[in-house]
């Protein structure tokens, strides 16, 4: 079928490989600027969300911090052996035990079945997968964009969608999978005399790969194909074609008393007693304890373990927010780059200016915004903060009379 034609374009094809070169014409100053007052409205839509990530951001590591302190300072470690007691319903405990479910999860298509608190059935199809590497460039005094396309077959978890593709003859995918993933999760779980809320089991989320060798070979159905930790709806699992499923299952929480897979996951949990179930705890701070760890830890380096997460996320979100603020003001101030890049040099050095005006913006900024969060809560620490703030700005204006005078 011929291809219908397209302006400005060529295309060279070269087995599962092709390249389309488009042009258009080099765009002018006022189409430069258009696109630059664009760039500006958005990027002052960044530069006033970084404030809100850097200012929220303090108050929920003082809030954390202070309701990991109040609940250290109250929780009951309870023995795995003791029965669930009506003098500590209401408190925070903390619990050291092995999980248990009353019942195996099942998968009937692959007669597989272990008692874990989740099992997941991941499926892949054999499809075809489009690679783009573009490159533009000038020529002629228009400006030119190279793609090329390159088409290979892989197993993927999800459906590519193939009319997407710049070239989908010969690169035709599926347009459904003939079996889907799920991922099945016991109805109740147990810890010693206690089950579970939903918020604890949705932590349980040490996900292994399940070993298919330690499988019965009499419980596989004879029209499926095992290869390794897979099973393949083919008959030639070393040769797939574009089509073909391949499932693999994972499992969460192993909760058994059996050999295989493993034995029973011991787990450290903090949270309120309530009856015969551990919930969420509500502190005066603010915050809910409901944590869990796949591990046997003591009370204290559950909490211990909490404050350095703490510590990591405020550290995150405020790189990410510093980041933000670059951006949005990066972005505000391009229109001076855009009315002078018509000159080689002046464009130039007005780029690095600029680049370097961001940067001490949004570093002094960004310091003073986290100073005000923490103005409540720690005020001679705030006081500190901005003073480090504004130390460009004062060692610039102690620097001024001097040069004047000379």
């Amino acid at each position: 079928m011929a291809e219908p034609p397209f302006a400005g374009e060529g295309r060279a094809y070269a087995g599962d490989q092709h390249t389309r070169v488009t042009s258009r014409s080099k765009p002018g100053f006022l189409e430069r600027l258009g696109e630059t007052t664009g760039g500006m409205v958005v990027g002052l839509g960044i530069f006033f969300l970084s404030f809100y990530v850097l200012f929220t951001n303090e108050g929920r590591a003082l809030r954390t911090a202070a309701s990991l302190d109040e609940g250290l300072s109250q929780v009951i470690s309870l023995s795995p052996y003791s029965s669930a007691s009506p003098q500590y319903h209401g408190n925070l405990v903390h619990l050291t035990s092995k999980l248990h479910t009353a019942q195996a999860l099942h998968d009937p298509n692959y007669r597989i079945a272990l008692q874990a608190v989740k099992l997941k059935r991941q499926v892949e199809m054999y499809q075809w997968v489009e690679y783009q590497e573009s490159k533009d460039y000038v020529e002629d005094g228009e400006q030119k964009s190279e793609t090329t396309y390159t088409y290979n077959t892989e197993w993927k978890s999800e459906v590519i969608n193939s009319r997407n593709f710049d070239k989908e003859i010969g690169h035709m995918n599926p347009s459904a999978m003939a079996v889907e993933s799920v991922t099945v999760v016991a109805p109740e779980v147990w810890v010693g005399p206690f089950s579970l809320s939903k918020g604890l089991v949705d932590q349980i989320n040490n996900f292994q790969t399940l070993s298919l060798a330690g499988l019965p070979w009499s419980a596989v159905d004879p029209f499926l194909s095992v290869d390794g930790d897979y099973f393949y709806h083919t008959q030639n699992p070393r040769r797939p074609e574009v089509g073909d499923v391949r499932v693999s299952f994972s499992y969460a929480g192993l909760s058994g008393e059996g050999t295989w897979p493993g034995p029973a996951n011991t787990v450290s949990i903090v949270a309120m007693q309530n009856g015969e179930q551990l919930a969420p705890f509500k502190t005066k701070a603010g915050n809910t304890l409901e944590i869990l760890y796949m591990e046997d830890l003591t009370a204290e380096e559950v909490f211990e373990r909490e404050h350095q997460h703490n510590s990591m996320m405020t550290w995150a979100l405020r790189v990410g927010g510093w980041a933000l603020m670059f951006l949005g003001v990066s972005l505000t101030v391009r229109i001076v780059y855009t009315l002078v890049d018509w000159l080689p040099i002046v464009r130039e050095l007005v780029s690095l200016g600029l680049k370097l005006f961001a940067l001490c913006v949004s570093s002094s900024l960004s310091l003073m915004t986290i100073a005000v969060g923490w103005l409540y809560y720690r005020p001679l620490v705030a006081v500190l903060i901005a003073a480090l703030a504004l130390l460009p700005i004062l060692l610039a204006r102690s620097r001024a009379p001097a040069k004047k005078h000379q």
